[in-house]
């Protein structure tokens, strides 16, 4: 049924992820899911595997591996019941990473990619401020050209990996009289003097820190300006393609693995002298959510293999972090309700994917932020063109 996305190569690939998964990771999730802090050993061993390093390039120190294997390890990481740990991971490595690689020149790419490939930098992206929400365009901080350096001043929040992270790439207003052409993104040294974080308490995601961040007169090198001034708002936007689709994938991913736990229970739990699974109102009800889900995940695939091959995916991107977030919030809802009792008990997987599933439709911009982007394609004919050059 996958053999059109996956190759022989993707199967072991993934049975060898899997594998790792349950030997290195699992063992640990409730520890880092009751502390807030994943330790830094499993950095490194995610980075001894190249996991961090599929979609880099090889010319930066990367395995340039198609985007398919990117889907394995985001589809594997939803499937250890810790939304947390799973973001810290792919926030990392495709929202940080990505920026190193695409616009990172070759003295950025040496001080902060080649150790982020091997665990022994934790990366974080900074956009959102406590202000602005999705209005990237509205941002507040802003960074002043002082002699060699630029002085740093604002706040940026709902910064996964910024509490425990080692460097952000961070967006500013460069030109606050320019508007989005006024905006650039620096790489910031999270240990650096006037830097202060504050780890926000959530619902879910227990795993990963979660930081709101304070730039008080912070210093930051000339050198460490990514691209060109000014061009900022179009590497971000670049980048939200890649995030909103890799936030579609995740969804398909953690329904899939509700759906094949509530089946399993569902054949195990008796009432009555035959297994819940025998039920017409929950054997149709359950046919339902595995057709939502598998449209999502063919849907996904599709906007994967476009992407992989050059085309240009904001709509496409838009479509699956909408309609997938959404799909996963209903099969897990009603997953839950398959488990009864069982369901609502924190032992059981299906409690923390309600909470952690919750933040789909939120992070990464909201749903409601996502209609009016795809309105104004749709109904206003609004062309997102990719970044020349």
């Amino acid at each position: 049924m996958q053999s059109m996305y996956f190759t022989e190569e993707h199967r072991l690939f993934r049975e060898s992820l899997k594998d790792f998964l349950q030997k290195e990771v699992v063992p640990h999730i409730e520890k880092w899911e009751a502390s807030g802090q994943i330790e830094r050993f499993i950095w490194k061993k995610f980075g001894e595997m190249g996991y961090f390093g599929l979609a880099v390039p090889e010319a930066d120190g990367g395995l340039g591996l198609d985007l398919f294997y990117t889907v394995i390890l985001l589809e594997e990481l939803q499937k250890i019941d810790s939304g947390g740990f799973a973001a810290a991971i792919w926030a990392h490595a495709y929202l940080a990473m990505t920026h190193l690689h695409k616009n990172g020149n070759a003295a950025q790419k040496e001080s902060f990619l080649t150790p982020s490939i091997d665990g022994e930098k934790i990366g974080c992206l900074g956009v959102t401020e406590p202000f602005g929400g999705s209005d990237v365009a509205g941002m507040r901080t802003t960074a002043t050209k002082k002699g060699d350096t630029y002085v740093i001043n604002g706040s940026k929040t709902f910064i996964t990996n910024g509490v425990f992270g080692d460097y952000i790439i961070l967006a500013v207003k460069t030109d606050p009289a320019a508007g989005n052409k006024g905006i650039s993104i620096f790489i910031v040294d999270l240990h650096s003097k006037g830097v202060t974080k504050n780890k926000l308490n959530k619902l879910g995601w227990r795993a990963s820190d979660t930081a709101e961040l304070a730039f008080d007169n912070v210093e930051v090198p000339m050198a460490n300006l990514m691209g060109e001034e000014g061009k900022g708002f179009t590497y971000i936007m670049e980048a939200f393609a890649l995030e909103r689709l890799i936030m579609g994938i995740n969804a398909h991913a953690r329904a899939e693995y509700a759906l094949d736990y509530a089946l399993q229970y569902m054949s195990e739990r008796e009432t009555f002298g035959k297994s819940i699974d025998q039920y017409q109102a929950l054997r149709h009800r359950f046919v339902d959510l595995h057709a939502d889900m598998e449209l999502c995940k063919h849907y996904n695939y599709g906007v994967v293999q476009k992407m992989g091959k050059g085309d240009y995916v904001v709509r496409e991107a838009t479509i699956s972090k909408l309609k997938a977030t959404k799909m996963a919030d209903e099969v897990i809802y009603d997953c839950l309700q398959f488990l009864g009792g069982y369901g609502y008990i924190e032992d059981y997987p299906m409690a923390r994917l309600m909470r952690d599933s919750r933040l789909g439709p939120i992070g990464g911009g909201t749903s409601e932020i996502l209609k009016e982007i795809l309105a104004k394609i749709l109904i206003d004919k609004k062309e997102y063109r990719p970044p020349s050059g």
